[in-house]
């Protein structure tokens, strides 16, 4: 009879210590939109010093499990978010684009230019 209670004890401390480190682990890696009442600090501690009871209330009390009110966040390839290059090609204004017509129109003119002494030069 005794050994049952021992065996049982264990079994529960074991139950217990998984429960409270699932509910850390989940602490500590929550983001912060989904705290509700404390900040992530405080609920750490109280699950450290109430160790089932803490887990217990984080769970039930601690985090917003909609993950507040956001839509689930999208990952997109870096060539197909405009943010990743840091200007996107939308903000170009004229003046950019101007500047860029007369730089291709000066080298294409300094091609032909080179094209042609080359002609007059073996000729």
């Amino acid at each position: 009879m005794l050994g049952d209670m021992v065996k049982f004890l264990v079994v529960a401390i074991v139950a217990a210590s998984a429960f409270v480190i699932y509910a850390l682990i989940d602490c500590l890696f929550a983001e912060s939109s989904r705290f509700r009442a404390l900040n992530k600090p405080l609920w750490a501690v109280i699950i450290v010093v109430l160790p089932v009871i803490g887990a217990v209330l984080w769970l039930l009390l601690g985090k917003n499990r909609s993950g507040g009110r956001q839509a689930p966040r999208r990952f997109v390839a870096p060539d197909d978010d405009p943010e990743f290059s840091g200007r996107s090609s939308s903000t170009i204004t004229d003046l950019d684009r101007e500047t860029t017509d007369e730089r291709i129109r000066r080298l294409e003119q300094e091609l032909a230019d080179l094209d042609n002494d080359d002609k007059t030069g073996t000729a």
